[in-house]
């Protein structure tokens, strides 16, 4: 007979589930996970991965066409068949196999079906025949049920079939024209997949692209997609969509219309929480979910909220942060610790705070960790900011022919340390773990003189950075 008791309970089995529950498993705990679509989660199959494979040629035909030598060997475009077939393999045909063979090698059971809260560290399982099971946590439940995309109340939006990530991310027959509401990371990369594919692209923004970045980030990818081919409108709102037998129809405030094949709408997430039990616990369905810093939804203590669930950093990386320090504290609490007996010491989830780094794989990529200059103001840190020319540094030269880019970091001057960068250029998505790094272990400006950069390699940005900034006292 199944075990209906755990010490902990995790709904959610994309990686930040995934995560937790291995994180308490290696601590002693026994765990079991709930996941109604695929183990493995948005992540694996309608999101990073797809994505980032099918961004992959257009990165890699750009970067051969700037180099003397290599451009004449180029003679096409992306190859759109090739290109699907690598993300269908890459995820694996949307089979969840292995990431299933690795949940029994971790030694965490699956259980299939729908998870909601029934109470007091208690969750009700619906399967996809109808049957029920009643599973019981002796200390923990994780929700880790992540986001879904936000769909905007624009009149008749709805009823246009609209594709969200999901499609985008998983098209099989990619269409002539497109038309995407939205400014952000999704709607920018998306637009950059589907201009390679030789697709006729609108982007529709009410206000800039990447508005939570510099804002010379955001007109950089403009120019980028523009160079593409992309119609980009920006400070446009829609006033309403419909669908007729050619397709869809976008009314702008200005009364134009934008017609297209396929409409995708990429505005923003909301919690996966309005099917969750909430109600039962005393919570609001459909809400996100507040927790303090080491993942546990404030007012309980034994519901936690790790991933986009609670709205802290909707990236995947920080909900595996999360994930880690949530399956730590969780095993700790198990055994009557305190937070501070954890390994590595504290391990609770500071960074997302002020240290939440991010990549765009746009044309030029757009790299950022850390405050821009306005929250750091707002913050009330005295800002000084320092730019460089990356087309200025040797290694860019050797890099491409016309390389363009600009680095700025956001120095405190009290502390004299960098709180935040933003880079933008071609190739520059490996140059930010360094700088995450100078952030989160606030380095001296004074120490970085002796980290010296290897030359000639793009990242003599640091030196560059230093001498703009004037030598230390």
């Amino acid at each position: 007979m199944d075990t209906d008791e755990f010490d902990l309970i995790v709904i959610g089995a994309g990686p930040v589930g995934e995560n937790v529950a291995d994180r308490a498993v290696q601590a002693g705990l026994t765990a079991a996970i709930v996941e109604s679509e695929l183990v493995g989660g948005e992540c694996s199959y309608w999101a990073c991965m797809p994505s980032k494979t099918l961004l992959r040629p257009v990165a890699a035909l750009r970067a051969a066409r700037a180099v003397p030598g290599a451009a004449a060997a180029i003679s096409g475009g992306v190859d759109v068949a090739v290109t699907l077939r690598s993300r269908d393999a890459m995820v694996h045909e949307w089979s969840d196999a292995s990431q299933v063979d690795w949940l029994s090698g971790a030694g965490i059971p699956l259980v299939r079906g729908h998870g909601r809260l029934a109470g007091d560290k208690t969750v009700r399982v619906t399967a996809a025949d109808g049957s029920e099971r009643t599973l019981r946590a002796r200390h923990a439940v994780a929700v880790c049920t992540g986001s879904a995309a936000l769909l905007p109340d624009i009149a008749g939006l709805a009823d246009a079939s609209p594709w969200t990530s999901r499609e985008a991310t998983a098209v099989q027959d990619v269409p002539s024209s497109l038309v995407i509401l939205g400014g952000g990371v999704v709607a920018c990369e998306m637009a950059t997949v589907f201009a390679s594919f030789g697709t006729r692209v609108t982007i529709i923004a009410r206000s800039g692209l990447l508005g939570t970045v510099e804002p010379f980030a955001g007109d950089a990818v403009a120019a980028g997609l523009r160079e593409s081919g992309v119609d980009v409108r920006l400070h446009t709102d829609v006033r309403a969509v419909r669908r007729d037998e050619a397709g869809v129809v976008v009314t702008l405030d200005d009364g134009s219309e934008v017609r297209a094949d396929e409409i995708l709408v990429a505005t923003g997430r909301v919690p996966r929480t309005t099917d969750l039990g909430l109600e039962t616990v005393d919570l609001e369905p459909g809400e996100w979910l507040e927790v303090d810093d080491t993942l546990r939804v404030r007012g309980s203590d034994w519901l936690y909220a790790v991933g986009d669930v609670n709205h802290r950093a909707l990236l995947t990386h920080q909900g595996k942060y999360q994930a880690r320090a949530a399956g730590d504290v969780i095993a700790v609490r198990a055994r009557g610790g305190e937070v501070d007996d954890a390994p590595w010491g504290t391990h609770v989830a500071t960074a997302d705070h002020a240290a939440v780094p991010q990549v765009v794989f746009t044309e030029p990529q757009v790299a950022a960790v850390g405050l821009t200059e306005k929250q750091a103001m707002d913050s009330g840190v005295r800002v000084r900011t320092v730019e460089v020319d990356l087309a200025a540094i040797a290694g860019a030269a050797t890099h491409a022919d016309g390389y363009a880019g600009s680095a700025r970091a956001v120095i405190d001057e009290d502390r004299g340390v960098i709180v935040g960068a933003t880079l933008v250029g071609a190739d520059i998505a490996e140059l930010l773990h360094a700088v995450t790094i100078a952030v989160v272990g606030e380095v001296p400006l004074a120490r970085l003189w002796h980290a010296v950069p290897a030359y000639p390699t793009i990242s003599e940005l640091w030196l560059r950075w230093l001498e703009a900034y004037g030598r230390p006292n």
